[in-house]
């Protein structure tokens, strides 16, 4: 079953993934994983360190002439901007650049600092720093070639950034999602896309930061992903973990989770009806799982992620040397994330995915895996 690990800081040398469980003969190219990367970094709002960030990649292994081994897939993202990093961070040979000593609120940096009993905030930010989702990336990227073997896909949009919220009932499909990554807020629609817009330049011209919400959507599932037997192994369950792990998320819900609280239980549900030899419903409230399994409609979750913390006018701290009031310093300077966010929300429900359909499926080659999931949908319709 798929896993990885990822290691490396933000103004480091580079970043590494390391992805176990990959099966053999999957197709992957180093500009596919290129693409996927770039697909990170787009986004209005972003601050200057988007238009240098540069990755460029090595894979290590796992990978011989563009196809998976089966073996562990490893590769580096080289920090292109390492030297000039490294010469800041540590100006003399051999000395480090003096501490940072006053966290900033909204990050790892506090917290971080008294867990491993340091009073330098970088030895905690550097590694707390949302740069790290580039690594995931690769993992994302593995986990939808996987999913793309058998007619799934995913994709993902902006909702709602700060007060700017998309009307559109409408859901967008995996042809949208050129649109969608075409937007400069990613956005499904040019309304929505002009309002985000404008909520974006509010927060600018008033040096502030802006949150919002992404939706991710993953269209032909089978029915049956996840499980009702294990509380580790509920689908729902495990999407919500995988999408709070990102940096700044603080809200998961799935389907009409926050709507459906409100409604009456005989609102609230997605009824059954049966024709032409299967199930179906025509609605989807649940947001396609029913007791920590998939229903075999589109799944939909979303997402919210809290504004950005570090502002461009410094939030109140403390110097944790001296102990007295300062301003927190300022590491970065974007305005808003939501729509690159949305990017990794969508690599992060394909890895959880995948890993389900894996453990329901298995198969160490990606034909075994193919003929598998067919048996299995074959099955279901004389059911």
């Amino acid at each position: 079953m798929l896993r990885f690990l990822t290691a490396g800081e933000s103004h480091g040398p580079g970043l590494v993934t390391i992805v176990e469980g990959v099966p053999a003969g999957l197709e992957v190219t180093r500009e596919g994983i290129g693409l996927e990367l770039a697909r990170r970094r787009l986004g209005y709002g972003r601050g200057a360190r988007m238009k240098i960030e540069q990755d460029k990649l090595e894979i290590m292994g796992g990978i011989r002439h563009g196809r998976t081994l089966g073996s562990p897939v490893a590769v580096i993202i080289r920090n292109t901007e390492w030297p000039r990093w490294e010469e800041e961070m540590s100006p003399d040979p051999g000395t480090p650049k003096r501490p940072m000593t006053t966290p900033r609120p909204g990050h790892a940096d506090l917290v971080g600092m008294l867990k491993y009993d340091t009073k330098d905030a970088r030895n905690i930010l550097e590694r707390a720093s949302a740069r790290e989702t580039a690594a995931r990336t690769v993992a994302g990227y593995l986990a939808k070639q996987i999913l793309a073997s058998i007619g799934v896909t995913v994709v993902s949009h902006v909702v709602a950034i700060g007060r700017a919220i998309s009307e559109s009932e409408q859901l967008p499909t995996i042809d949208d999602l050129p649109s969608i990554d075409a937007s400069s807020v990613r956005a499904f629609g040019t309304e929505a896309e002009a309002a985000m817009v404008s909520e974006i330049e509010w927060a600018k011209a008033d040096r502030d930061t802006l949150g919002g919400v992404m939706e991710v959507l993953v269209y032909d599932l089978p029915p049956g992903v996840g499980s009702h037997v294990h509380w580790d192994r509920r689908l729902d369950a495990r999407l919500s973990g995988a999408l709070m792990s990102i940096q700044a998320m603080k809200a998961v819900e799935i389907g009409d989770g926050l709507e459906s609280s409100r409604r009456r239980g005989s609102d609230a549900h997605d009824h059954i009806y049966y024709e032409d030899r299967e199930f179906y419903r025509n609605t989807d409230r649940a947001g396609g799982t029913e007791g920590g399994m998939s229903t075999g409609q589109p799944l939909r979750v979303r997402v919210a992620m809290k504004p950005l913390s570090t502002v461009m006018r410094p939030l109140p701290t403390v110097n944790v040397v001296t102990k007295e009031a300062e301003v927190a310093f300022r590491e970065r300077s974007d305005v808003c994330a939501v729509p690159a966010a949305g990017v990794v929300a969508e690599q992060m429900v394909a890895i959880v995915v995948t890993q389900e359909l894996q453990r329901m499926f298995g198969g160490d080659t990606v034909e075994d895996f193919m003929v598998n999931v067919t048996s299995y949908r074959t099955r279901l319709l004389s059911f």
